[in-house]
């Protein structure tokens, strides 16, 4: 199967702007940005889509939340910040691989969609 995107930019081989990386994830910044902040975190391992997570990716999932708080307080947004993350074509996942929109910087309306 061919690799993702975000499997390259993980690998360096395609460039993008690091915010942040260690052994589980990394964050960059999202090249067509909806908001101030909008950042991508993106785990390490491959998992296409949430609902092909399993019981075991529990504290990885959980690492990104944690990942994408340090994203927008280091940002400035601590407090006021939106996760977003796409399940599937129809909601409009575009790469399939997960990965968490972190947004902020701007007044965020509801719903989303």
């Amino acid at each position: 199967m061919a690799r993702t995107l975000f499997e390259k930019i993980i690998a360096k081989e395609i460039p993008a702007s690091f915010l942040y990386e260690d052994e589980l994830c990394v964050a960059i910044r999202d090249i067509n940005p909806q908001a101030p902040l909008h950042a991508l975190i993106i785990p390490r391992q491959m998992i296409a889509q949430l609902s092909h997570a399993k019981t075991e990716d529990q504290a990885l999932l959980g690492h990104l939340m944690l990942v994408a708080n340090r994203i927008a307080a280091d940002a400035g947004y601590g407090n006021a910040f939106r996760l977003v993350v796409n399940n599937g074509a129809e909601a409009g996942q575009s790469v399939f691989h997960i990965h968490v929109h972190v947004l902020g910087g701007r007044p965020l309306s509801w719903p989303p969609g």
